[in-house]
């Protein structure tokens, strides 16, 4: 690509020395090649293909092609000025059963792609799950197998360090940074309990065994990185935290605020970073899931190993309010979908918009909430932090020229970098941000209706095309920070 000339302005509000200036992206959104390289069906192709559950019918099993073109959208990044560059490892790819050895077809392509970062310049930045657990380990395991049932089943949780230990023996000496989970979060409640995400299942039970499962296996994948990496590796996890806030100032909704604190995040923040589960959100649940039962002896040392770096996704707060007087918000402001909660434990909770200025999604643009979050997650865990998701979808349109003018997502991105500057000047120790994303793509149960690149895709041809806001963080990463 080509930049726009630089004013040669210093910054007036330069970052940190060393910062990371990232995009990220996810592989079934991206990659396609779907049955290539012995690659076999993640929950996300079941799911893509079951009719009803994408809008359009659409699937991933072509997506962005990037696992042809990655030397083409490398060469992008490099154009923009990314140092750094955080992609997911597609778990089937790599191992198609979910256990035994791996793929080295699948290893192959990683190394080629983590190779031409480094030839660029460019910082890779693993993330072991974004979503695509190998069908098989879903499927309910038959003749007595302990292989299967998913994240509700507690040999998955082993299964996922299995893959982590042999995936870091693999690309050790390319990758520095390794997250172990994006969005936990997601996978547990988004994909059984409301069904709204792969694999579709609507049991608030298997949500809450799903996210012990997850914390867990978090556990257990450092503890195999720690073993298979350099000493100089880093290790992170990528939280969506919710930046919950009350509606007012009464004491219920002072409560649904903690009930959806206690579900949405400290249920992984928790057991994560300080080895525990609290007792109100095990109060909360209780009448779900026998969680004396469910958590074994040693399951919480497991969970809070040490990491270096914790990572927080953001796009918008969690405005909620107690039941009287309020209305729910439907799919389309992240809540949920159907009838089925996303809340298990806080299912009478209302949630309101914090403000009528919204994205294509829905989603109300409040950089606050990123500030916040980031001070509070200083203040309470003391570690170093990284924004390893943040961008917004606008119907973007292509000029008669060919060029993309998205002035919207730049005062976006503007605004929550003002964000993250405003955290560091409270104290944080913000070590980089990964603009999501780099290019359109396959948005989940959205199929490719709803775009959130910095890098228009032409679905019919693939034709790549910077947006206006991607010349515009091209010049932001030259000065350093903002003009």
């Amino acid at each position: 690509m080509t930049a726009v000339p630089s004013d040669h302005r210093p910054a007036r509000r330069p970052f940190p020395t060393g910062f990371a200036w990232g995009a990220a992206t996810a592989a079934y959104q991206i990659e396609g090649a779907a049955a290539e390289g012995g690659r076999t069906p993640s929950i996300w192709d079941t799911f893509s293909h079951t009719p009803g559950r994408t809008e359009n019918g659409d699937t991933g099993d072509t997506a962005v092609d990037h696992y042809h073109r990655f030397r083409e959208d490398v060469r992008l990044m490099a154009g923009l000025g990314l140092t750094s560059y955080r992609f997911s490892i597609a778990w089937p790819r790599v191992q198609p059963t979910g256990h035994g050895p791996l793929s080295q077809h699948g290893l192959d392509f990683y190394r080629a792609l983590t190779d031409e970062l480094l030839e660029h310049g460019i910082t890779p930045v693993a993330t072991l799950y974004h979503w695509d657990l190998p069908q098989e380990l879903e499927t309910p395991p038959v003749g007595g197998s302990a292989v299967g049932g998913g994240w509700p089943a507690r040999d998955t949780a082993h299964r996922f360090a299995e893959y982590a230990a042999l995936t870091a023996e693999a690309l050790g000496d390319r990758v520095p940074t390794w997250i172990t989970l994006n969005e936990p979060w997601c996978s547990a409640f988004m994909g059984y309990a409301a069904g709204a995400h792969a694999p579709g299942r609507t049991d608030p039970a298997d949500a809450l065994r799903a996210a012990h499962h997850l914390n867990l296996g978090h556990g257990l994948a450092v503890g195999a990185l720690r073993a298979a990496l350099p000493a100089s590796a880093r290790i992170s996890v990528s939280l969506n935290l919710h930046a919950v806030r009350p509606l007012g100032e009464s004491p219920e909704d002072e409560e649904a605020a903690r009930r959806i604190d206690a579900v949405g995040n400290r249920i992984f923040t928790g057991p994560m970073l300080k080895g525990r589960y609290d007792d109100d959100l095990l109060e909360d649940t209780a009448h779900l899931v026998d969680w004396d039962a469910l958590v074994h002896d040693g399951d919480l040392a497991e969970t809070s190993r040490p990491i270096d770096l914790l990572g927080l996704n953001y796009y918008a707060p969690t405005v909620v309010s107690a039941p009287a007087g309020g209305r729910r918000l439907p799919r389309e402001d992240g809540q949920g979908a159907g009838s089925h909660s996303v809340w298990p434990g806080a299912e009478d909770v209302v949630f309101h918009r914090a403000n009528e200025n919204v994205t294509a999604m829905g989603w109300p643009i409040d950089p606050t909430g990123l500030s916040d979050t980031l001070t509070a997650l200083h203040r309470e865990f003391g570690l170093p932090l990284l924004v390893t998701e943040n961008g917004a979808a606008f119907d973007d349109t292509v000029s008669p020229d060919g060029t993309v003018h998205d002035p919207e997502r730049t005062a976006y991105l503007r605004g929550h970098l003002e964000a993250v500057a405003d955290a560091v000047d409270a104290g944080a120790d913000v070590r980089g941000y990964y603009l999501w994303s780099l290019m359109d793509n396959f948005e989940w149960g959205y199929g490719y209706s709803k775009r959130f690149g910095i890098v228009h895709i032409d679905y019919a041809t693939q034709q790549r095309t910077p947006k206006s806001s991607a010349h515009w963080y091209a010049e932001t990463i030259r000065r350093g920070g903002l003009d």
